[in-house]
């Protein structure tokens, strides 16, 4: 299967699927250290050695170890569209005073917690290399207390966000209500009547947001007739090729998914309802997801850099995944939350959209997903919400991604990774308690 899917899949699946597993088959992943893509040698040489060489064409080019050298790359072996950081200068993040930053890194470095599930503490520097760390960026009171790359990464660098791209749409979404645009309790439709007669007909805007459709929609990617070869096979090149009976581009494909359970009854994490919403979000400003997500939030933010996003055969963006940006970025897009909507002393977006993001949704409806690791928790507007005592919530992706908010510690924490499996239940043992031992640290400084 994998050898079809580097010839016939876009980055919406190839990045999905061949990570499912590849760690099993391996046996025991290689260490932090002996993965890192130097260490490696990925791709390193004019031209690299045969045997060194990562290319779409790979059946394991997002398999781990190779894993660590894509992430930081995808730009190279797939077709992007940009979204720009606009003319204005980058505003710098501020940050601690040099001899309180080496004491915080320092401090922060030697926390110990204990795992989950787990009786034997770990330190914070520790855990670093447990979960495969590629950058790490934490800001308390507005100013930088820590900051380390690693891996593949560097300061000017840009790293794949895998599903954290998902809460830039629900952040854009939740503004656009904020801001009278877009009326969360209308059917897509409206908005989108492209998607009559599909399973998305009868479900309203904020269904969608989070994810509470009723759509049949298989992600299993051991499956090789799940809907997500189908939908990613739409992205690729081969779409409308000679021989090729299916939908071209991801548009294409939406308004053919079906309706299988009552919208709004619960919870179930399907990767589509994040591209319905860019389209509405798209629909709404009158430009393409990334065009609008520079103009609303990166060329307003002070942002570094511009990021870019993988795109389908027609360059429409994918937003269910297909981001890449700088550590330091992500780390304004944290503070903008964090803030709730303003930055550098301005106001990016009204408060209420961040708002309503942290207050969460019904974790009735989320508990029947089976995620042990998040007790309590719900989903939101393609956000994490924990519902703990600090009523942190978090972007999160593949392979450890993730934006970490933590209002009571006034802290935002991001994690750029490259962890051998997918899977998030797999490294919040060492990452969720990690968290909490920092946020803890800085509420009692």
């Amino acid at each position: 299967m994998l050898s079809s899917i580097s010839k016939t899949l876009g980055v919406a699946a190839a990045i999905a699927a061949i990570t499912g597993g590849s760690v099993a088959a391996q046996g025991a992943p290689i260490s932090a250290a002996e993965s890192d893509p130097a260490v490696m040698g990925w791709m390193q040489g004019t031209p690299p050695p045969t045997d060194k060489l990562i290319t779409a064409a790979s059946p394991d080019f997002f398999a781990f170890p190779k894993l660590r050298w894509t992430v930081c790359n995808i730009r190279n072996l797939f077709g992007t569209v940009p979204t720009n950081k606009g003319l204005s200068p980058s505003i710098p993040l501020e940050y601690a005073a040099p001899a309180d930053f080496a004491d915080m890194r320092q401090d922060i470095d030697a926390l110990s917690f204990l795992p989950i599930g787990s009786e034997t503490p770990v330190s914070f520097g520790e855990a670093l290399d447990l979960n495969y760390t590629d950058g790490i960026l934490i800001i308390h009171e507005d100013k930088v207390v820590y900051e380390r790359y690693s891996g593949c990464l560097t300061e000017d660098g840009r790293h794949a966000a895998m599903s954290m791209t998902k809460s830039t749409v629900g952040l854009l979404a939740e503004i656009l209500i904020a801001e009278d645009s877009l009326d969360e309790n209308a059917p897509v439709t409206n908005y989108v009547p492209e998607l009559s007669g599909s399973g998305f007909e009868t479900a309203t805007v904020r269904q969608v947001m989070d994810m509470t459709t009723g759509i049949k929609f298989d992600e299993n990617y051991d499956n090789p007739d799940a809907d997500i070869w189908v939908y990613s096979a739409s992205g690729t090149a081969a779409a409308g090729a000679a021989g090729y009976e299916g939908p071209v581009g991801y548009m294409q494909y939406l308004p053919l998914v079906e309706q299988v359970a009552e919208h709004g009854a619960e919870f179930g994490y399907k990767t589509v309802n994040t591209d319905v919403l860019a389209w509405i979000v798209a629909r709404v400003t009158g430009m393409p997801y990334n065009e609008a997500l520079s103009e609303m939030l990166w060329s307003k933010m002070g942002a570094e850099q511009n990021a870019y996003f993988s795109s389908d055969v027609t360059g429409t963006p994918f937003a269910g995944g297909g981001m890449s940006a700088s550590l330091r970025d992500m780390g304004r897009f944290g503070l903008l939350l964090l803030n709730e909507g303003e930055i550098n002393g301005e106001r990016v977006f009204p408060a209420s959209a961040a708002q309503s993001i942290a207050a969460g949704a019904d974790p009735e409806k989320f508990e029947p997903a089976g995620y042990t690791t998040l007790p309590g928790g719900s989903y939101r507007s393609m956000f994490w919400v924990f519902h703990n005592e600090n009523e942190a919530y978090a972007a999160r992706g593949m392979h450890g991604q993730t934006v970490y908010v933590d209002p009571a510690a006034d802290m935002v924490l991001v994690r750029f990774s490259s962890f051998p499996q997918p899977k998030n239940g797999v490294i919040d043992p060492t990452s969720l308690p990690a968290y909490q031992a920092v946020a803890d640290y800085l509420m009692a400084r």
